[in-house]
């Protein structure tokens, strides 16, 4: 793969990550309520998922599931079945005092980053239409598999680096301080969020 164009992947990898959506807000309530362990295993894992998908879809399975109207359903109404589980969860999340202090008990044992962050990206059956159109404009009909594996371990590790840096920006500092006074608030704010997400996969 030529240089520039994996530069190109790069940007636009990097201006989708960017981009606020309910993988932002689980990776800072998981970090806000299980401690920055449960914050990096969310941010990894979620990765992982954009990653496999990358890779489903470079080789061509995620044609299959776009072209399938039921497969894509069936993706698409399970990722909003778990936003909306995500959601309710932490609208009913009572006020705590959180501490993110390397010990045992600074741990939210119903936290579970590692699962939560695979989940929401593998459960977003729009991945494969981005990633079509994504990898339509890089990769040629005759492509070997190590230009397909640069492109999935790049999308991969962009992903996972931002929302890394995310969670340890979170989990330290002023703005851990502040986010610690209002856990109840946040989690509220984030429960909403995610719900409306779920109603409006439902919808379009």
């Amino acid at each position: 793969m030529e240089f520039h164009l994996w530069l190109s992947l790069v940007v636009i990898c990097i201006l989708g990550a960017l981009s606020p959506g309910p993988s932002l807000a689980l990776v800072i309530k998981n970090t806000l309520n299980g401690g920055a362990a449960q914050g990096y295993a969310t941010a990894i894992s979620h990765g992982l998922g954009v990653a496999l998908y990358a890779a489903i879809t470079a080789t061509g399975i995620g044609l299959l599931i776009v072209q399938s109207p039921m497969l894509f359903d069936a993706i698409k109404y399970s990722g909003a079945a778990f936003l909306l589980y995500l959601g309710v969860k932490a609208l009913m999340s009572k006020k705590q005092n959180i501490e993110f202090a390397n010990q045992s008990d600074a741990i939210n044992p119903s936290i579970n980053g590692w699962r939560d962050g695979f989940l929401i990206a593998f459960l977003n059956p729009k991945l494969a239409i981005f990633f079509l159109a994504l990898f339509s404009q890089f990769v040629d009909a005759d492509a070997g598999w190590q230009q397909k594996a640069i492109m999935t371990t790049t999308v991969g590790l962009i992903d996972m680096i931002w929302y890394v840096v995310i969670a340890y920006a979170m989990s330290r500092g002023p703005i851990l301080d502040k986010l610690k006074a209002n856990s109840h608030i946040v989690d509220k704010v984030t429960g909403s969020f995610l719900i409306l997400l779920a109603a409006r996969v439902v919808m379009n």
